[in-house]
Parts: structure tokens; C-alpha cells; sequence
């Protein structure tokens, strides 16, 4: 049996782009609120106000497994069918497909880091900056608002007259991806905990006569996971306050609405052993420019002509433990969704490396603190790729 951290032995976790995917989930509620141009591909039905909870790191197959610390979620877990996150299972492509309702082909947010072609190194997301050292803001090179046209998902709500408001903590209000692919409406800092509760009813409370969607972003779990491991006492605690939350919220929800609560990614935990790192490894250095992605769903962005040599010599020292493909077979796949427009292609590593055992490729000479961590997420395994999609009624 598995450790309750560890990712098993099976075949990807493909994306269901257009059925039951995270790209699918505001889409659907938008639907649902009367926005004309979107499709219920999940079925949830005509709502009046909707809120959707998004709690970092709360993978499916994580609720299920410690029923005893999340009765409320798990309850609803038992009953219902999961949601697959975009490639890779990571915060700012699962956070891109929620607010624009796009798969990552089309939003082009294909990594926790990625390569742009002005750029000599990756780009990190979640900071908008060059990744490593030494840190360098791209807010005014990689121009927020024009990384992603738009509009948004919540762009459209807004003009269709839908309230729109984005709940979160206070300090990711300005962020990169917050003004690229979760801009519109109005966001509003909060502080946590019972803060975040009376926020969303408030918001939903002042909603205009169109219609509300809020948007709540919790974020305590997944850093309990990547500092201290699933499963770990300080893990434990921040699940069992998810379930609080989620249960005090569903409560708090005024008549005719709709709670929707999901995750962005599941989560795994590698053990220190299991760390590849590059900078033992001359013959994973050959050909490569850099790295993309994260430990354990890497973009290989290769020098002219190295493609092959490095495909090959990615999945000899890797060997079973890892899906390693070249960038034409994922995107075939429908990895990054049914579409990759051209700007996006470029963002793809020319080789894909994604983990299905306990293990992950570090650099600790570009991005020491991956190294400590002991939870990690981004590849197709049951535990990352699966999200919750439960749906409470008022």
C-alpha cells in the first residue's frame, strides 16, 4: 500500500477539457447565472448567486482518504464526481483556467514556470518575475493585461451584468496573474477564516439585481503541504479548518445560492532520496537551456538540434518512474487542451518530464527552496490531478 504522500504507478490522469475539467467549473456557473456564451458542461443547473471556494491543494483523493478530519467535504466527496485540473496540476494554470474558463492551450499560463521567447530564463507565475536569481519584476516587460487579451471569464460576467467580486488575501490583489487571467470585477483583501465568510456574504449581500458570482481563495493548505508533507500533524490541521470553513460557509449562504468548493491541485509527497538533481547529473545538462515547470512536471527548453539527445538521455536516467515526452506528443495528447494556439506552443518545452512515482528533479543552483520542500504537485497522477467539484444549495 502506498504511503498516504506517495503518487502510485498508473496511467495519466488525462485533462477532460470540455467535460469535466477546472476550465469547465466557472463556465458552467456562469451558465447557470444566465451569461449568454457559456455551456453547463457539468450540469449544475440554473442558479441565482453563486460562490465558488477554492481551497489550494485540496486534492479529491486527499478528502477521501482522511474522511476522519474533513467530514463535511468528504460526505459530499462520496457522492460525487471529480474534477480533472489542466497540465500541470499547479496554482497559476489551475487559477488561469478559473478565471478565464480556458484550458491552458488557450490562456497560455503552462507552468508554474515557463520560457517566453524575450525572456533568457523562465518566467515564474505566481511572481511575475524572472525565476532564481537574481529576481527581476516583469510587471512592466510581460505586461499583465495583454498576456492574456481576454476577456476573462469574470470580464464577461461583468458586461452581461453579473456582480463580480474576487476574495483573497490582500496581498495578491495586484499580482501578475491576478490582473492577467483573474481580472473583473472587484477584489476584496481579507484576512482568513471567519473574515473570508462574512466577505463573500457581503459581497453577495450588495450583488446587483443580475446576479452574483464571488470567487473565495483559501491558500493555507498547500503551504502546510509543501513545508511539512501530507499527512503531517501541521497538514492534518489545515484540512480539518478547510472543512470548517467550507461547512460555516455553505451555512452562511443566503437562500437560492450555490456553494461550489474545488481544489487546483492534489498533492504528493517526495521523499528527500527521491530528488534528481540537476546539478548531479551532467548527462540531464546536455543540450538543455533551462528548465520550465516544477519538480515533478518539467518543461526542458533544449538548444538547437538537442531535442532528441536530450528526450533520450531524460528518459534513461529518469527510467520508469516518469511519463518523458516530446513537446509535439503532449500537445497531440490534448494535454494543454483541444487547441495550443502559436504563442503558447513556444511556452511548451520542447521535452515534457512528468513524475507517477515518488520522485522530482531539483535545481538547486536556480531555486534552492524546492529542495526543502517535502509536498509537491504538477503531473497526472490520481492524487495531484483530481480535484473536488461539490456543489451545497441553499
Amino acid at each position: 500500500m502506498a504511503h498516504p504522500g506517495t503518487a502510485p504507478i498508473s496511467e495519466p490522469i488525462g485533462p477532460r477539457y470540455g467535460e469535466a475539467a477546472l476550465a469547465d467549473l466557472v463556465p458552467s456557473l456562469l451558465a447557470g447565472l444566465g451569461v449568454p456564451g457559456f455551456r453547463d458542461a457539468l450540469g449544475i443547473g440554473p442558479v441565482r448567486q453563486a460562490v465558488l471556494l477554492v481551497a489550494d491543494g485540496l486534492g479529491f483523493e486527499l478528502i477521501r482518504r482522511h474522511a476522519d478530519l474533513a467530514p463535511f467535504l468528504s460526505q459530499a466527496v462520496a457522492t460525487s464526481t471529480p474534477l480533472t485540473t489542466g497540465f500541470p496540476s499547479t496554482t497559476s494554470v489551475s487559477l488561469s483556467s478559473i478565471g478565464t474558463g480556458l484550458p491552458p492551450g488557450e490562456h497560455g499560463v503552462v507552468g508554474y514556470t515557463m520560457a517566453l521567447p524575450q525572456l533568457p530564463r523562465a518566467m515564474n507565475t505566481l511572481q511575475w518575475a524572472l525565476h532564481g536569481k537574481p529576481v527581476e519584476d516583469l510587471r512592466e516587460v510581460v505586461v499583465p493585461e495583454t498576456f492574456f487579451r481576454g476577456p476573462t471569464a469574470f470580464e464577461r460576467a461583468v458586461a452581461a451584468g453579473v456582480s463580480v467580486d474576487l476574495v483573497g488575501p490582500v496581498e495578491l490583489a495586484h499580482t501578475g496573474l491576478s490582473r492577467s487571467t483573474l481580472r473583473g470585477g472587484r477584489y476584496r483583501g481579507t484576512r482568513g477564516g471567519r473574515a473570508l465568510i462574512d466577505d463573500v456574504v457581503a459581497a453577495l449581500r450588495e450583488a446587483g439585481p443580475g446576479g452574483a458570482l464571488v470567487y473565495a481563495y483559501h491558500p493555507t493548505l498547500d503551504g502546510r503541504g509543501h513545508a511539512f508533507g501530507v499527512d503531517s500533524p501541521e497538514w492534518r490541521d489545515a484540512l480539518a479548518e478547510v472543512d470548517r470553513l467550507a461547512r460555516q460557509m455553505a451555512n452562511a449562504m443566503p437562500t437560492d445560492s450555490v456553494l461550489a468548493v474545488t481544489g487546483d491541485h492534489g498533492m504528493v509527497d517526495v521523499p528527500r532520496q527521491n530528488q534528481i538533481d540537476m546539478a548531479d547529473h551532467p548527462e540531464l545538462r546536455a543540450g538543455v537551456r533551462f528548465l520550465g515547470g516544477e519538480a515533478r512536471a518539467r518543461h526542458v527548453y533544449t538548444r538547437p538540434g538537442a531535442a532528441p539527445a536530450v528526450l533520450a538521455a531524460w528518459r534513461e536516467v529518469l527510467g520508469p518512474d516518469w511519463w518523458v515526452v516530446p513537446r509535439e506528443e503532449a500537445i497531440a495528447g490534448g494535454w494543454f487542451g483541444p487547441a495550443v494556439t502559436d504563442p503558447v506552443r513556444d511556452r511548451i518545452g520542447d521535452v515534457i518530464a512528468a513524475a507517477h512515482g515518488p520522485s522530482a528533479v531539483m535545481q538547486r543552483e536556480v531555486f534552492r527552496p524546492e529542495t526543502q520542500m517535502i509536498g509537491h504537485h504538477g503531473s497526472m497522477t490520481v492524487a495531484e490531478a483530481l480535484v473536488p467539484q461539490l456543489i451545497f444549495r441553499r
